[in-house]
């Protein structure tokens, strides 16, 4: 994060809005303005902050004020809820999880099976 700028956080967390939840307008602000009801609000709070340190960006006497540590921790929390999972990693995750299910009522009847066998003398 060392070269990238505040505006072109903001940006990048624009284009996001738009590309995820179909928001137009120009900047931040607007999709702020007009799409912000759809974010969850500590996400919704941290793209405003990144907002205001936009603002505060574009004022040279103030430009020096801004906390670059919570910059970036707004940043990522925008960018993690707005970033999409993607198909190929969202397709794995289902199979894991079917995967993983299967494994456990594999194991459970098994276990019940051999606790049967061993209750009723068999074993």
């Amino acid at each position: 994060m060392a070269g990238v700028t505040v505006e072109q956080m903001a940006g990048q967390v624009a284009d996001l809005m738009e590309a995820r939840l179909r928001i137009r307008g120009d900047g931040l602000a607007a999709k702020l303005r007009k799409g912000g009801r759809f974010l969850p609000r500590k996400v919704r709070r941290e793209a405003e902050y990144l907002l205001s340190a936009q603002q505060q960006a574009g004022m040279p006497k103030l430009r020096n004020r801004i906390d670059q540590q919570r910059v970036a921790s707004a940043y990522d929390a925008c960018i993690r809820h707005l970033k999409p999972l993607g198909a190929d990693r969202r397709r794995k995750a289902i199979v894991a999880d079917m995967v993983f299910s299967f494994g456990t009522a594999i194991l459970a009847t098994i276990i019940l099976v051999i606790v049967l066998l061993v209750w009723r003398g068999f074993l």
